[in-house]
């Protein structure tokens, strides 16, 4: 088979003719998902927490995870960060002598690691398979092992580093803060009624309810005088355990309300968020972002492969020409 410089020629018009015809127009960029109206989530007020690392034994209780053992004696369950055998953690900043609690300099915090339930989670975008979910209802992001695949995109996407890897499991599995949501199952028998941090936290620290109300707590804190007294909830933000609290010189921030279209996981803190590891973010998502190019490119890849079958027919069109000639 023989294709000379004309044929070819008419080929790349023709194929060239229809995909001018066919490329899309420009993908709209889509903008943040929105927070579903019975979202729940926790609201961590770094203030109040005094480091007891209760809420981090508590999650290991609900979800059946084992010990983390970060010294030598391994005495006691001492994880340095979230793993796959450990979901939530407390990590402590020092500046300087370390004197004042909630003090930037020459002072201390403390500031409450896990999965924040991203409005629009780059970890859901990114799953090829679904196995990372968000519900529709709660808005809690979840995580399915028997769809996953091993790729490990949700762990590369996540911009706050959360979801992690089994890495010595023969079969391995992601692991991340699911707000505790198999304890809303029937079969539940563990102790815990709802979210295993809010429930054991000992001075209402992380707090457990919808996240619309959760936000107003929160501005009404940050409302307050510091070193106003007043009343905190425990455990449930509509419960009834309550107990008395002072101001703090807050951060005038809700770490979480914009923060890449927002976050179910609401942080108030009295020392920078950065200092806390918790970056300032874009409030546009990354998954919104991303999933707009990947629109773009793949519309805009239908013209060359649209070429490419111009010449495909021109090429077997010159193919039956021969043959018709060979046989004559």
């Amino acid at each position: 088979m023989t294709i000379d410089r004309r044929q070819f020629l008419k080929g790349m018009l023709a194929g060239g003719a229809v995909a001018a015809t066919a490329v899309p127009a420009p993908a709209e960029a889509r903008g943040n998902l929105t927070m579903p109206p019975k979202a729940m989530g926790l609201l961590y007020d770094s203030t109040l927490c005094i480091g007891c690392k209760a809420c981090v034994a508590a999650c290991k209780e609900s979800n059946g995870l084992p010990p983390e053992f970060s010294t030598d004696d391994q005495l006691w369950d001492t994880p340095l960060d979230i793993s796959g055998k450990t979901k939530n953690v407390i990590k402590m900043y020092k500046d300087g002598t370390g004197e004042h609690k909630d003090q930037e300099k020459d002072g201390y915090a403390f500031m409450k690691h896990s999965c924040l339930h991203c409005v629009d989670p780059s970890c859901v975008s990114a799953c090829p398979v679904s196995a990372m979910r968000k519900d529709p209802e709660t808005g809690v992001v979840t995580y399915d092992p028997g769809d996953c695949i091993g790729c490990r995109y949700c762990v590369l996407a996540c911009p706050f580093d959360v979801p992690r890897f089994q890495y010595d499991k023969a079969f391995p599995k992601i692991v991340k803060c699911e707000l505790c949501n198999h304890l809303a199952s029937p079969d539940n028998k563990t102790r815990f009624e709802y979210s295993a941090c809010a429930q054991v936290c000992p001075t209402g620290a992380t707090l457990f309810g919808p996240t619309v109300e959760l936000m107003a707590e929160a501005k009404r804190r940050l409302a307050l005088k510091p070193g106003t007294d007043y009343t905190v909830p425990r455990g449930k933000i509509d419960g009834n355990d309550r107990q008395m609290a002072k101001a703090a010189s807050y951060v005038p921030q809700v770490y979480g309300e914009k923060e890449l279209g927002g976050t179910q996981v609401l942080k108030l803190s009295a020392v920078p968020f950065e200092k806390l590891g918790y970056r300032a973010l874009p409030e546009r998502s990354y998954a919104s972002v991303s999933e707009t190019m990947q629109h773009s490119l793949y519309g805009y890849l239908i013209a060359p492969l649209i070429v490419l079958g111009g010449l495909v027919v021109a090429a077997r069109r010159s193919m039956h020409d021969d043959e018709n000639e060979n046989q004559e």
